[in-house]
């Protein structure tokens, strides 16, 4: 039986980087369960299952804070809830080791993308399109770091909707609430402002997740002990990441994503490759 203070520690740690970027703490919690020889599968239930305390614990700051778009969110978790379904079965069905792989590539190629996308300030003023704006997928959030309001407009709400349906698959598949990809959508596709693109991410993932675990429960694969000390965990973590976030200007939240991406890129493909899942 894993030690209840060792998950709760790691729990707290992956609850506070899910917060600050927007991904979910499935990123730390899978690589720790498995090494604590937990089984790979019920390390992903358990995964996406904390993801949706991480999401409750900072999406609701960040709704009171007026930073998350909550109509981006509504209209993008009907496309993230249908992938989620049909990623958590395929991972029921099927060997996710080189899933593994191609994700972590996946990943490493968002990274660069985001990387030369960040020498590129963003621009409030770019020109919205008639479905995004009839979807009114614009708003305004006030920014301590800047000290000022912010406004702007979500644009290609045609292509953020079936590409969130793939960010879906990935949630489910993985457990890892798939934020990375939702981050770089929100940022690079639809042009959201950082803290709005991180922000609504935790939004998007928790009713994500929630959909991918009535999946895993269904299937037993949710052990109830190792829950209890995980939730809790990273729900402490993500109280103090959204703290924080709120107080950094968006190119220091756009550089911690950029290295948490990173991060997340090699520890796929190098799991992937030894085939220690």
């Amino acid at each position: 039986m894993v030690s209840f203070h060792w998950l709760f520690l790691i729990s707290i740690l992956a609850g506070f980087v899910g917060a600050m970027s927007g991904m979910g703490g499935g990123i730390i919690l899978i690589p720790a369960l498995t090494l604590l020889g937990v089984d790979i599968k019920h390390a992903i239930a358990i995964s996406i299952l904390s993801v949706i305390a991480t999401s409750s614990g900072s999406a609701s700051a960040y709704v009171r804070d007026h930073i998350t778009n909550l109509k981006v969110g509504m209209f993008l978790e009907m496309f993230t809830i249908v992938g989620a379904l049909a990623g958590a079965h395929i991972t029921l069905a099927a060997s996710p080791r080189p899933l593994y792989i191609i994700f972590g590539l996946v990943l490493l190629g968002s990274w660069i993308a985001l990387l030369v996308a960040g020498h590129e300030t963003w621009q409030a003023d770019a020109p919205q399109d008639p479905f995004s704006r009839w979807l009114e997928l614009e708003g305004c959030y006030p920014d301590e770091a800047l000290r000022q309001t912010v406004c702007y407009k979500g644009r290609r709400a045609y292509f953020g909707a079936p590409m969130m349906f793939g960010a879906g698959i990935i949630a489910g598949l993985l457990g890892i609430g798939a934020g990375a990809v939702k981050v770089l959508i929100h940022d690079l596709v639809m042009g959201l402002p950082p803290k709005v693109s991180t922000t609504t991410s935790n939004l998007i993932i928790g009713v994500t997740a929630l959909a991918g675990t009535s999946v895993y429960l269904i299937a037993g694969m949710i052990q109830p002990g190792l829950v209890a000390p995980v939730v809790l965990g990273v729900v402490l973590g993500a109280f103090l990441g959204t703290r924080l976030l709120v107080r950094l200007s968006n190119q220091s939240v756009r550089r911690f994503f950029l290295i948490v991406l990173l991060v997340l890129a090699v520890e796929m493909i190098i799991r992937g490759v030894r085939g220690v899942l």
